[in-house]
């Protein structure tokens, strides 16, 4: 059995590995209010990898989120979902 990586080695994967782009990719995390509690940003929004998190430039500026708040990454040259929380995902 393959082991998934964490949220955070996932997004160092695409952020560092020159094979990938983060402006392929869009990320759905948990945000209070939004519609279906819900944000999606693309992930070239993404300003710095902290440890526990990460910060992205939006609307109201500069904005930290923890980790465990990411729901999805999914690619949008093909719509996939390439990875989820399984915390918030019983089903794929």
């Amino acid at each position: 059995m393959a082991t998934k990586l964490t949220n955070r080695a996932f997004l160092n994967k695409i952020f560092w590995d020159t094979r990938e782009d983060p402006r392929d990719y869009l990320l759905a995390f948990v945000h209070r209010g939004d519609l279906m509690d819900r944000r999606i940003i693309p992930l070239e929004r993404i300003k710095h990898l902290e440890p526990s998190g990460f910060i992205y430039e939006g609307d109201e500026g500069e904005t930290f989120i923890p980790y465990h708040r990411i729901i999805e990454v999914k690619d949008i040259r093909d719509g996939k979902v390439v990875w989820f929380s399984r915390r918030t995902q019983t089903k794929r």
